[in-house]
Parts: structure tokens; sequence; C-alpha cells
């Protein structure tokens, strides 16, 4: 079998002449019949989006002048509980804390870690409030140049696959799966996974993707870490790390759901093409990867099964707003629906668009076309067509990151 080694590769990318595709590049060839050859491939920079709820963050901050108290108890960033230590700064004035991306404000269930940790990317004015073991309560507002240190780690991230839901029941359901109660009778199918497009879909059994490798997550450096919790061989998935304050708040945000805020990451992993059996798993296309549907009310209650061809194909990635049909409704309907908050006052922020598709089946007037598609089911003995009404993965920001992992590999600013 022919091989080469990474030191080969790298040095192909010092002299300019590494052949290096991303993700959507690559499989957009092999659609095409124009698949490079095993020869014609160095490097395939592979990249996922979606909603992550292992996400946490490790933070330390100053928030008093040293001996003003203890030692926090408990601690609220912008109305979000973070878990004081483990450290316990005894009368420093600073706090380390570990940030949930999936915590709830005390204010607003439906914001949580993940818009936080936007916010504080953006350098947007935090408000905490620290409760201290004395029974003090110190008030104060910092923002991201005020954080001396910030970790994510995510424990499980970049899932190679995942499962669409459907509600076949009467009764409405809320899920952490549905950006509103998903509604019975078959009306609507929601999903997650990016497809072809995702590192470890490509690379079934991990030859490439391995512990301690460099992956870029939401803009900045990182690490894999190992696998992440749940992971298996049939549902591998990563935990993963990098420095909060170097990440690119286009990529990590927070999302909506109906059992309150979830949170969004980006991955982008780069896959050198060592062997044939590396090149050989990444010629698999969306259609020939299984896409199982579950009753929402039970992940482990399988209804039929479709592929992620008929997820993404031919559709929209983006909506087109129309402002001459907004008819500034007293309660518009898209702004309580979108989760990622996207859409304020007639206005469509592009930046915090994610795609889900919610805006193009809920407004009133119809002011926004997106085709997201429909998939044929068998259900209960009977032939069925379901709209996709809810996309919790951008493969949008995915293929943006992969092509900014493969500029930097090209430029030397990221090296195998």
């Amino acid at each position: 079998m022919t091989t080469r080694s990474i030191s080969q590769i790298n040095k192909k990318i010092e002299d300019g002449e590494a052949n290096i595709y991303t993700a959507e590049e690559f499989k957009k060839l092999i659609r095409n019949d124009d698949t490079p050859s095993f020869d014609e491939v160095d490097v395939v920079t592979c990249g996922t989006c979606g909603v992550m709820s292992g996400t946490a963050a490790i933070l330390n901050f100053i928030v008093s002048d040293p001996g003003v108290f203890i030692r926090a108890n408990e601690v609220y960033l912008n109305g979000v509980p973070a878990y004081a230590g483990p450290c316990p700064n005894e009368w420093l004035g600073s706090v380390d804390v570990i940030l949930h991306g999936t915590a709830h404000s005390i204010h607003d269930e439906s914001y949580g870690g993940g818009f936080l940790l936007k916010e504080i990317l953006e350098g947007n004015p935090i408000d905490v409030r620290v409760e201290s073991a004395e029974g003090k309560t110190i008030e104060s507002t910092i923002t991201k140049d005020d954080i001396t240190r910030a970790q994510i780690i995510g424990a499980r991230m970049a899932f190679k696959n995942y499962t669409a839901f459907t509600n076949p029941g009467s009764e409405e359901v809320r899920s952490i799966f549905a950006a509103i109660p998903l509604e019975g009778n078959l009306n609507g199918l929601t999903f997650s996974g990016c497809g072809d497009l995702n590192p470890l879909q490509n690379d079934i059994p991990h030859n490439a993707i391995k512990e301690g490798k460099r992956v870029l997550l939401n803009g900045a450096v990182g690490y894999i870490l190992g696998d992440g919790t749940r992971s298996s061989a049939e549902k591998p998935n990563l935990m993963l790390s990098a420095d909060l304050t170097e990440m690119d708040p286009y990529y990590l945000g927070g999302f909506k759901t109906s059992q309150g805020g979830e949170v969004y990451d980006t991955v982008a992993i780069p896959i050198p093409v060592l062997t044939e059996e590396i090149y050989n798993n990444l010629l698999i296309t969306d259609d020939m990867i299984d896409l199982p549907v579950a009753d929402i009310r039970g992940r482990h209650l399988p209804l039929d099964s479709t592929d992620y061809g008929k997820m993404w194909t031919g559709h929209d990635l983006r909506p087109r707003y129309n402002s001459d049909k907004c008819s500034s409704c007293d309660s518009c309907t898209v702004e309580s629906v979108c989760p990622t908050n996207a859409f304020t006052n007639r206005r469509i922020n592009l930046a915090y668009c994610f795609g889900c598709g919610m805006c193009s089946h809920y407004c009133r007037n119809d002011a926004f076309d997106m085709n997201t598609g429909s998939v044929n089911l068998h259900i209960n003995d009977e032939d069925v067509t379901v709209p996709i009404i809810l996309r919790q993965s951008d493969r949008l920001r995915a293929n943006k990151l992969s092509l900014k992992l493969k500029q930097m590999i090209e430029k030397r600013e990221f090296k195998l």
C-alpha cells in the first residue's frame, strides 16, 4: 500500500507544492466525477458546526480589591450561574469559575452560557454578582479584557452523526432538539449533523484524528484531548480544548430551544492523506450517510431512516428576506422563534443567522424565502412527507472554518 509521512506533507507545504482541499471542494469534485487521485491530494480540511451541549469554560477574573471577601460561594454572569472554584482564591478578590454552555440565566431561561460566551468575545460589558462565603454580595462589571485566563473544554464535540426527530403524537413536545415545542402529527422534522463535511465522518476509524492533534475550535488553534464522553465506535465524538479569548465570536454562540438556551460551536480538523485507506474514507458523500429518524419523545425509538443527502443537497444555507412583505406585526413570530436572535426590529443579522430555517416556516407573511427541503418517510405503515423545519447544524460556518484552516496551512500558520 502506498503511504506518505506527515514530514513529507509538511515539506510539500513549505515548498508551496501541497494539494490542499476543503471538504466542500473535495466532495464537489467527487459529485462532478472529477475526483483527485491519492497522489493528487495531501490534506483535506473538514469541518462541522452545531449545538454542542458539552461545552464548558474555565474563567479567572478579578471582581474586587484584595481583602474585600474571603471566597466566592456563588457567581452569576449576566444572571447565568457559574460554579465557583476549584481554587478558592481566599481574600484575593479574584474568582475561578466553571461556566456551562447549557447553564440558563436565573432571569431568562432562553438566555444561557452560549449567548454569554458570545457576548464576552464581542467585548460587551458583563454584569457580575458574587455571593461570598461570609454572606456578602459583590457586584461589578467586566469585559473580555478583564479576564486573565479563559479556556474552553468541550467534553463532547464534533459528533460524527446524530438522529433526526419528528413528533408522530398529537400533543406538542418540548425538547432540546426543537427551537419551540415540536408540533405533533408529523408536522415537522428537526436534525443535526453536517454530513460529509464532518471530520469524524471522513476518518473512520480514527486513522488521522488522534489525541494531541491540532484543530481549529471556533477559530482558535486548539487540541484534541481524546475521545469525548459517550463516544463509541458507532457514534464517536471528541474532547477538545482551546483558548476562549482567541476565538472568533462568529463561530460560537447561543441557540434557543424549547428547553432553554443551548450553545453551538464550530470545529475544523485537517486530515492528512497518509495512506490509501485514509484517502478512501474521504470519498464518502451525503447520500451514503444514514440518518435515523426517531420519535422526539424518545431518542431510542426509531421510526424510519433517511440520509444526509435528503437533508442538504440542493437546499439553501441562508434565507432571503423581503422587507416589503414584513407587516410589522404587533408580535413578530420570527423574533420569538429565531434560535440565535438574528432577526430584530425588522432586520436580519446575517452574522448571527444560523440558517436553521425557522423563519421561513413561521413568518405569517412569508417574508422569508428559504428551501430547507422535506423528507419522505414510511411511518406506522403509511408513506408521509415531512418538512424539514429546523437544522441544529450550520454547513456555512463549517465551510468557512474549513476554508480558514486550509488558508492557514497554506500560509504556514498551522503546521500539521
